[in-house]
Order: structure tokens, then sequence, then C-alpha cells
């Protein structure tokens, strides 16, 4: 038996095309790297800014060992911290989610203010100065209403994205939409499968029936190009532009976060992803019509958006552990639609809902497969190019970082 490779090594002997070496999925070490060079290096979708309108409304988001807390303060401003007291170390907030003027940590009763400041710390020494005990701050950003964190201070910019994306934001006026329903999907199984999972479409016709009878994205791109047309033609007259936008992982910009932005036609007489393809909720934006389309938006490495005419849905998939991760989905719709009247909750979610329930079982027998002492990594097929790019990105930013001394524990 020869001599196992270092992680260099064993990035370097990667075969491009190719699926990712065991190892990449089981060794705690590559994990503990990614932890400390990808995961809390990149943007993640914590919230919509319809989730916490008001003073003192606060999220509360976990992404592998982390936890913060979203909080809007009295000025109106959105502040993110570590969900860690500067005392001992406990979570200081345990609810999800909520309205609070403070937050109290539950083990030995210090109190922080909305803007993180430590107000209150029982039998401490004459000494002790409360100014130097703040919660410590994250950084937090939002793009045209849609509320990202990052874990650490020194974020990749989103410059580019705020510039080239502001055109197809606006035209589903993603600052006046909310949330009408959201939920948590489990999956045992390692991050990297639950997003390779969806990044690819190769898997949509054997196990997703429902989506591929609506949805071109099942076909293969020289039989997906000749059924655009009923949507191209009907675009200009709904209210969308024809817009194409490609800085995704590998064409990301040098200090930039990834983004990007597509439309597909689903197939002819399908106007939105519903049981029978039929509206669930009343139309986008300025929009005048369905014209048959579903768009792809991509903000960095684990927040996906599907905006249909009518609704739009955002995957954010996070580790747990090494051998966890979960996908939470938000359904999106206009502010101004009512619950029962213009929309049904059930309604909107079950194309979702059933299609990343069965992803599930997929995604948890892949990793049963890839822990076989059988598995050998193989090729992709032209339909798992965005999975193979993804791939070559998270290889080159691992390899980058171990390289870079600043970054080496």
């Amino acid at each position: 038996m020869g001599k196992e490779l270092n992680i260099l090594e064993l990035i370097n002997s990667q075969k491009p095309g190719w699926s990712l070496d065991q190892r990449f999925y089981t060794d705690p070490e590559i994990y503990k790297l990614e932890l400390n060079c990808l995961i809390n290096q990149n943007w993640i979708f914590a919230a919509h800014e319809s989730q916490i309108p008001e003073a003192g409304d606060f999220r509360v988001i976990n992404v592998a060992n982390e936890s913060a807390i979203i909080v809007r303060t009295k000025d109106g401003s959105l502040k993110a911290f570590a969900n860690v007291c500067r005392h001992r170390g406990s979570l200081v907030c345990l609810e999800d989610k909520g309205n609070t003027h403070k937050f109290s940590c539950p083990y030995h009763g210090w109190v922080y203010n909305l803007e993180g400041d430590l107000i209150a710390a029982r039998n401490m020494p004459s000494s002790f100065d409360k100014t130097e005990y703040s919660l410590n701050k994250l950084s937090i950003d939002v793009i045209y209403g849609l509320v990202f964190i990052c874990f650490t201070d020194k974020p990749p910019s989103w410059k580019g994205a705020k510039e080239d994306l502001k055109e197809p934001m606006a035209m589903f006026d993603f600052q006046n939409l909310k949330v009408a329903a959201e939920k948590t999907y489990p999956i045992k199984a390692n991050w990297k499968l639950s997003i390779e999972n969806y990044q690819e479409c190769y898997h949509c016709a054997t196990a997703h029936p429902d989506y591929a009878k609506m949805h071109t994205l099942m076909l293969d791109d020289s039989k997906r190009d000749r059924v655009q047309e009923h949507m191209l033609k009907k675009m200009e007259s709904c209210g969308l532009k024809h817009i194409e936008i490609d800085f995704i992982d590998m064409k990301a910009r040098e200090g930039e976060q990834g983004y990007g932005y597509s439309r597909t036609a689903l197939f002819e007489g399908y106007k939105t992803g519903s049981r029978d393809g039929q509206p669930v909720a009343p139309l986008l934006g300025d929009f005048k019509d369905y014209d048959g389309g579903a768009s792809d938006f991509s903000f960095g490495a684990f927040t996906f958006m599907l905006a249909y005419s009518d609704h739009v849905v955002v995957y954010v998939f996070t580790p747990v552990d090494i051998n966890n991760s979960e996908c939470k989905i938000y359904w999106l719709v206009r502010n101004d639609a009512e619950e029962n009247k213009d929309y049904k909750k059930d309604d909107l979610m079950w194309l979702w809902d059933i299609t990343t329930e069965t992803d599930k079982t997929i995604i948890v027998n892949n990793r049963k497969g890839v822990e076989s002492k059988y598995y050998k990594p193989g090729p992709f097929s032209g339909m798992e190019d965005a999975e193979s790019v993804y791939i070559e990105w998270i290889l080159k930013e691992l390899k980058q970082k171990i390289s870079d001394p600043i970054h080496k524990d």
C-alpha cells in the first residue's frame, strides 16, 4: 500500500472533469480546511429584509460550528454578531427568531443591547471594562432586499453583483417580496454532495418526473436550445428582458463573490413551477403575463435562486458537520399577496418540497456509495458541467489557501 497523499498532492492529482476522491468527503483535515478557507470566507444568505422589519426583530443562522444573530437595531440598520457570549462562550440567543430589546445570555446573565454592547455583567471586579466585551461583529450586506452574512471581517466584494444584477433583480422586484414559507431539510451527507446534486440535472429525468415534465433544464444543451423560442418571443411583451450574466465560480472577478443570472424556458403549456404548471401566486414586479420561463440566480457558493414569474424559490446549502448538511428553502411572493386569497402555501411549496425530499434520498445513497471501499471517481457527463466547474473552484480555493501562509493554521 502506497503512502497517503497530503492534501495538496491530493488536489494536484485530481483529474479534470471527474468526481472527487473519497477523502474529500471523509477526511476531517480536509473538512477543517474547508471550514477555514471556504465556508467561513464566503457569503451565505440569511434572510429577506421583510423577515426583520422592526427594531428588535432578529433571526439566528447556524452554519457548521458558527452561529450568527442578525438584528434590526433602533436606528433601522441591520447588524450581525457571533452568537457567542464574551464571558465563557455560551450561545447567547437560543431562539431561531423573535423580537427583543436586549440579548441575555442564559448561562450567567450577561446582557447585550441591540448594538451588541455589553450593558450588564454581575459581580465583576472594579477593573472590569464592559466596553471591551461587546459581541463579536460579523460581516453583513444587503443586495436588493436579500440579507447575506459572512464569518470573516474581510469577505469577498459584492460590487460587481450589485451592479450587474440590479436590472434582473428589479424585474422581479426583490426588494418588495416577502417570505411566504420556509422549510429546513436535514441531509445525512457531506455538504459538497448536497450542492453537487443541485448543480446538475443529469439525474432529473430519472429522479424527478414532476420537475422534468415542465423544466427544459432536464434536456441536454443542444435539445434545450431548440425549445427556448416560445419563451424568447413572449419575454418583452410580458415585461422581461433577455439577460445572461456569468461570473460564477471560476469566472468570478478577483476579490469578488461569484454570481450569475440566466432564464430558461419551461415546456410549452407550463407557466410556473406548480402541480399543473398554472399560476400559484400573483405576478411579480410589473410583469404583464407569463412568458413560460424560469430564471436562475447564483449568489456565491451556497445560495441559489429559481425565479418563476409569480414566485421565487431560494435554496441555501450549509454544512452541519463533516457527515451532515442541510438545505433551507424559502418561498417568496410579492409583499401585498395574501395567504389563502392570492396563494396557498401547500400549492406554492409543492414542487420543490417533493423534489427536495427525493433529493435527500438520492444524496444519502450517494454518500453511502462514496464511503464504500469500491468507490473510485468517475467522469462527468456533458450535463454535469456546472458541477465540474464547482469542484474545480473548490480545489482552486483550497490550493490557494494552502499555498498562502497567512491562511495556514
